[in-house]
């Protein structure tokens, strides 16, 4: 089976499918087996037009990526949600370069620019929180949302302006066929069995080449 998300190895995306992926194994016995293939992509569009073209089996989103509501108007009835969840990010926070005793800039992710207050800065985009800690440490700008633990990794560098905790989001998985392909599909509540199974038809239709 083959899985995409977002970039790069340490951004919240893998993580939370990382994690997915792990949960599903235990909950699944019979899945045990069956290793997964895992792309990290630059952006969603492509990533979703690589999805119906056949070139990956499934795609993880967090709804609040800025591009979610594109993704799912632009492939309605070829990308198929077919599983969803919630799950907290790396916890964040906003932090500054030690060198700059009073920021004027920051850096954020469009999804995290209403986590704190930022009205008193020059706000600029970031298109990963992991982009935006590497940018503020290039010194594009004072401050920046970012992991909270990017200041133990960078102690000399960085000090904390204001621990923000994780963000509890809903992730979003999907297909290139829908979760019930035989029948119209209403509201669901805890469709595990059903996509246990959509993971193995995927892996039998691998096997099949």
């Amino acid at each position: 089976m083959h899985f995409a998300t977002l970039g790069p190895e340490d951004s919240n995306h893998a993580l939370v499918l990382a994690r997915y992926l792990d949960d599903r194994r235990l909950k699944e016995p019979d899945l045990t087996d069956i290793e997964p293939r895992i792309s990290l992509v630059d952006d969603f569009i492509g990533a979703f037009e690589e999805l119906v073209a056949g070139g990956y089996d499934y795609v993880l989103q967090v709804s609040a990526h800025p591009s979610h509501a594109d993704c799912v108007g632009r492939f309605m009835h070829r990308a198929f949600p077919v599983d969803a969840f919630i799950a907290p990010s790396r916890p964040l926070a906003l932090v500054a370069r030690a060198d700059v005793a009073q920021p004027k800039s920051v850096l954020r992710q469009p999804a995290t620019r209403h986590y704190t207050d930022l009205s008193t800065f020059a706000e600029h985009d970031a298109p990963t929180i992991v982009a935006a800690l590497e940018q503020l440490l290039d010194g594009q700008a004072d401050a920046a949302i970012v992991a909270e633990d990017a200041i133990e990794r960078h102690p000399d560098r960085l000090r904390l302006i204001q621990p923000l905790g994780p963000a509890l989001d809903t992730w979003i998985l999907y297909a290139n066929r829908p979760l019930f392909p035989d029948r119209e599909q209403g509201p669901m509540l805890g469709a595990n069995d059903a996509m246990a199974e959509h993971f193995r038809e995927t892996s039998r239709r691998a096997d099949r080449g």
